[in-house]
């Protein structure tokens, strides 16, 4: 199963319909998104995909956003999300909150934890615990977003123009 995993879309919606667009034709329909959505517009761009998302920072539309995300009929996890896809135990938040960061991160609980916030492309081991920044799809160069692989483990980046 292959997933993606996207951040700090900050409602460019031109730059958001070119990643949805390149995960439609690589057969992704599960998404997480790790904060900074910014308004509702943005994720209806996200309609037809398994969405998850959390809330970022920048996120200060709260009832347009779980408007917007109940009717698109996905899922807003808070503070932080936890799925199991694959009998993969997985987390995802923001990065803001740095307290939340390390526990989730130090818990040993999780297989992969994804955040965003830095809009910095990251990778790191933290015990067994993956942790992933996918970069940004706003404010950085390049834009970049990743898609996982949770049988191989094998993360590709992809940059969106």
């Amino acid at each position: 199963m292959r997933i993606a995993i996207l951040s700090d879309t900050h409602s460019r919606y031109h730059t958001v319909e070119t990643a949805l667009g390149m995960l439609q034709t690589r057969g992704i329909n599960q998404v997480i998104h790790c904060g900074d959505i910014e308004d509702a517009d943005t994720v209806w761009l996200f309609h037809g995909f398994t969405a998850h998302f959390v809330f970022g920072n920048c996120d200060t539309q709260r009832t347009s956003l779980r408007q917007a995300i109940h009717g698109i009929g996905e899922t807003l996890h808070e503070p932080f999300g936890r799925l199991e896809l694959a009998g993969r135990k997985i987390a995802f938040l923001h990065g803001d909150d740095k307290r939340l960061f390390e526990q989730v991160e130090s818990s040993g609980q999780f297989d992969y934890l994804f955040y965003g916030h830095t809009h910095q492309a990251r990778e790191h081991q933290a015990g067994k615990t993956r942790v992933i920044n996918p970069g940004a799809l706003h404010r950085a160069r390049p834009k970049t977003f990743v898609v996982l692989d949770l049988e191989s483990g094998e993360v590709e980046s992809l940059s969106v123009e």
